[in-house]
């Protein structure tokens, strides 16, 4: 089975963040219930405790990277998440 590590990059007291998290958090549990789904870890950074995460995402947060990779900033799309983990199984 595959795992998909999905790092939300943001710092305290962003409300887009914190939007962004609920959704992150919403479909995890909703593709965990699927046949087959992909192991899935949420960690979650601040930009605050990084300057390289600083320099390169202070305009973009919140950035969601699944795997290593940009998946979406500032806004989650849902159903687009969902795909991309549905195709990581």
């Amino acid at each position: 089975m595959s795992t998909a590590l999905l790092t939300l990059i943001g710092k305290p007291g962003c409300h887009l963040c914190d939007d962004a998290r609920d959704v992150i958090v919403s479909v995890m549990e909703k593709v965990a219930a699927e046949p087959q789904a992909p192991e899935m870890v949420l960690e979650e950074r601040s930009i605050l405790d990084d300057d390289e995460l600083m320099e390169r995402y202070v305009e973009e947060i919140p950035v969601l990277l699944i795997n290593g990779k940009v998946h979406n900033y500032w806004r989650i799309d849902p159903l687009r998440l969902r795909a991309a983990l549905m195709e990581i199984r």
